[in-house]
């Protein structure tokens, strides 16, 4: 199943009213790598006021959320819910806060940890992964201009090309349309094309 992921750790940072708000983002797969890096964060920042969290992961369909003593709700459903809207699982996210010795009120916080998580995730870089195959094709360079656009029409990630005594392509297209370009690709050249299934693999197709 096609899923939203990121690439790697990020962070940012920003002030509201004296107190700093410190997102951080990362990739994770299991509930061990979560909790591992959530304590991470919580090391880096031992004395800091606050740090809540949230995850979605596609093992077991798991997510959690903390407050981690902030009033219930304000903080770890708020930063649950950005990762939620912006569709995102296999991901980690901690909210940092230093308190400046100014109250927020509860609509303050959700706010701030929205912002906060929202900042992390702006700064990542977002991955479309899905279940892809990798092609091998071999084409005679007199055919070789037939296929861009067949490329373009099935969303097909061309990752090598090789210009010798054929036009030898290394490609990946999502698994449900790999039949279907196979078959346009040999129609379009009159079968004089060469496209081999060599394994299937997660993509990143953003």
């Amino acid at each position: 199943m096609e899923h939203k992921t990121i690439a790697e750790r990020c962070e940012a940072r920003f002030i509201e009213k004296k107190s700093e708000f410190i997102g951080y983002l990362a990739p994770v797969q299991t509930e061990d790598e979560a909790a591992a890096f959530i304590n991470e964060i919580r090391a880096m920042h031992r004395k800091a006021t606050h740090n809540c969290y949230a995850y979605i992961l596609r093992e077991n369909s798991a997510a959690r959320h903390s407050d981690d003593g902030e009033p219930s709700g304000t903080a770890g459903v708020p930063i649950y819910e950005v990762l939620r809207k912006e569709q995102l699982c296999d991901v980690a996210c901690v909210v940092t806060r230093y308190f400046g010795g100014i109250m927020l009120g509860a609509g303050g916080l959700v706010r701030a940890y929205t912002r906060g998580a929202k900042d992390a995730v702006n700064a990542a870089q977002i991955k479309v992964m899905a279940m892809a195959a990798k092609l091998e094709i071999s084409v005679d360079y007199a055919l070789y201009g037939r296929l861009p656009q067949i490329f373009a029409e099935f969303g097909t990630r061309i990752e090598n090309e090789d210009f010798a005594d054929m036009v030898k392509i290394t490609a990946f297209v999502r698994e449900e349309l790999c039949e279907k370009l196979t078959e346009k690709l040999i129609d379009s050249c009159n079968g004089k094309i060469t496209v081999i299934t060599a394994q299937k693999q997660w993509y990143d197709f953003a």
